[in-house]
């Protein structure tokens, strides 16, 4: 099956791998939450040109997702495990389509593309981001058809400038402008790796082109939404989530090397092996023009990115493709290269779960991992996957690793409390019981955590302060108040106490507040 059919194999197990994961954990606070809400809400208003989180106009990001995530539901109906599919599928086509890539950059290697489909289902953090519901997977698809389209581009072919132009428009309405620091370098360097000839005097006009293909692709969404979302909206978008964001990403609030301190996590366990290091000092980089490509493409994005203040690990998720084709090509000489490194890392951490089972934790860790025995049966999965890796060696032993690293963590999560406590649903069980009453969030912002679970349909109230709080009880003598209990919440003693993402929330009924809180005047 792995000689045969490694690109379906590879698309397999990751698609299992992560349905798997979804059946065993929640949806992860405050992230997924929040994405399925905004999914929620568009889907309850039937206003898919505006986004909106708590039923207020959502400026963060760009429809697409949630465009994909209703597509999912016209079909199925409303569904959290269909809409969390939606990630995972993303994935899988983004391990095909560097399948395809591989083999564009070399035709004369026919197993090209079954090495990279393997290697990129074997990056941890690939795989990881590929089961959430989150933006980039699905931009890594958009980076990859846009390399797809530039390779085949010819100097009087606007078939292709059209389709990078339609890759680049995609980027945009799935994470914003953002998708011209993964894009743009490649395009801009184009005649030092590509095949085709197009000279340096023409590419300004044929950027040009799928530029003005971008905008008007753009456009279509963009008009009419600004013109329903306001001023308020347009300035948000047009100003603070691109201009305004870049202008402020040069404060470095995280350091420059950030990245690079962290590229042994991004490659793991693929960057772990010797043997594709002592290979890829052999190669020649300069007469290979995939690599030439892939270092292009993922040396300027760690540049651009190490360059801005807002740094997170998974911003760099669509250039995890570029090192699945750099493994790909190095291993073409190397196939069965070994994981050692990587492999006692693992068994490290399996002995430090052992560990963690006898050791006497913390009150709270205590309470998220019980039974404390799921730590054993951690580490004898890992003990598995190290024997595994050994066996199968090469792109699919890297596979066997991720993919069963995430597997075992998520049983981690699903057969312990971590899951129920990490699970929005008890909650708003409550919430959604008291719908017609009045529903507030006291304390911290609200980053709509409840909505979908409870399938709201109407605002939860915002209350910051003790005079918001005491003003919204006046109106809503039947309502519910959530909110933590370290924070600025309700003066009287809680209905209920829920711990939720390993913190005490209450539950505050204003029916039994005094009646100096609920007649402030």
């Amino acid at each position: 099956m792995i000689r045969r059919h490694p690109v379906a194999l590879a698309v397999g197990c990751l698609l299992l791998t992560a349905t798997l994961g979804l059946l065993l954990r929640p949806l992860a606070p405050i992230d997924e939450t929040r994405y399925l809400a905004v999914a929620w809400e568009m889907h309850t208003t039937g206003n898919w040109l505006v986004p909106s989180k708590n039923f207020a106009f959502y400026s963060d990001k760009p429809p697409l997702l949630f465009w994909a995530i209703n597509l999912v539901w016209l079909v199925t109906g409303v569904s959290a495990l269909a809409a969390r599919l939606v990630g995972p599928a993303c994935a899988c086509l983004a391990i095909w389509l560097t399948a395809r890539l591989a083999q564009r950059l070399w035709p004369e290697d026919p197993e090209a593309g079954g090495r990279a489909a393997l290697a990129l289902a074997g990056l941890a953090v690939f795989a990881l981001s590929g089961s959430l519901t989150m933006f980039d997977a699905p931009l890594a698809v958009c980076v990859l058809l846009g390399l797809i389209a530039l390779d085949a581009a010819r100097p009087e072919d606007r078939t292709s400038w059209t389709r990078f132009g339609a890759a680049i428009a995609l980027g945009v309405l799935t994470k914003g402008p953002v998708i011209l620091f993964h894009l743009l370098p490649a395009a801009l360097l184009f005649p030092l790796w590509s095949r085709n000839e197009i000279r340096w005097r023409q590419l300004p006009g044929r950027l040009g082109f799928a530029v003005v293909v971008a905008l008007v692709l753009v456009a279509l969404w963009l008009v009419p939404a600004a013109i329903a979302g306001g001023p308020a909206w347009r300035e948000a978008v047009l100003w603070h989530q691109s201009a305004g964001r870049l202008a402020e990403s040069f404060a470095h609030a995280r350091p420059w090397w950030w990245y690079l301190a962290l590229l042994p996590v991004l490659g793991f366990p693929l960057l772990w092996s010797p043997a594709l290091w002592h290979e890829g000092r052999q190669i020649s980089w300069r007469q290979d023009r995939g690599l030439r490509l892939c270092l292009i493409w993922a040396g300027a994005a760690l540049a651009l990115f190490s360059l801005t203040s807002g740094k997170q690990l998974h911003y760099l998720v669509p250039e995890l493709p570029a090192l699945a084709l750099v493994a790909a090509r190095l291993g073409r000489n190397v196939p069965g290269f070994g994981l050692q490194p990587a492999i006692i890392a693992i068994g490290l951490a399996a002995l430090a779960a052992v560990g963690a089972g006898f050791a006497p934790l913390p009150l709270r860790l205590r309470m998220l991992f019980d039974p404390a025995s799921a730590f054993l049966a951690w580490a004898l999965l890992a003990v598995a996957l190290c024997w595994a890796a050994t066996r199968w060696r090469g792109a699919a032993g890297a596979m066997i690793l991720s993919l069963g690293l995430l597997l075992a963590t998520n049983l981690l999560i699903g057969t312990t409390r971590t899951a129920q406590v990490y699970d929005a649903a008890a909650i708003a069980a409550r919430m959604a019981t008291h719908r017609a009453d009045g529903l507030a969030f006291a304390g911290a912002p609200y980053h709509a955590e409840f909505n979908f679970a409870a399938r709201l349909t109407k605002p939860v109230a915002e209350l910051p302060d003790p005079a918001a709080l005491r003003s919204w009880a006046a109106l809503h003598p039947q309502g519910l108040i959530v909110g933590r209990i370290d924070q600025s919440t309700p003066p009287w003693q809680p209905h209920e106490t829920i711990l939720f993402r390993n913190q005490d929330y209450g539950i505050w009924s204003v029916a039994d507040a005094p009646q100096t809180e609920r007649n402030p005047g």
